[in-house]
C-alpha cells in the first residue's frame, strides 16, 4: 500500500483534531497507528512534512521529543516567558 501524501496529511490532522480534547502532544510511534501496516520511515516522512508546512510541531523537554499541533497544548502559552 503507498501512502498518499496529502490524504494521509489530512488523516493525521484529523486524528489529532479529535483527540485534542484529552491530549496535545504525540510520540512519533502514536502517529504509526493512523496507518496499520504502512513502514514507520513512510509516517516520519508524512510528519515531517506537516511540520515543514507548519502545520505541526515539534515539542522537546530535554529528554524526549513529541509532536503536536502547532500552537496547541499546555506549552504553547507558556512559550516566551521570562523573555523581556
Amino acid at each position: 500500500m503507498a501512502l498518499e501524501k496529502e490524504e494521509a496529511k489530512v488523516v493525521i490532522v484529523d486524528n489529532l483534531t479529535k483527540k485534542l480534547k484529552t491530549k496535545s502532544k504525540f510520540y512519533l510511534k502514536d502517529f504509526y497507528a493512523f496507518f496499520p501496516g504502512e513502514k514507520p520511515r513512510a509516517v516520519k516522512n508524512i510528519v515531517n512534512a506537516l511540520v515543514k508546512d507548519e502545520v505541526l510541531e515539534y515539542w522537546s523537554s530535554g529528554s524526549t521529543t513529541m509532536i503536536g499541533l502547532k500552537g496547541m497544548g499546555k506549552q504553547a502559552n507558556a512559550e516566551g516567558e521570562g523573555e523581556e
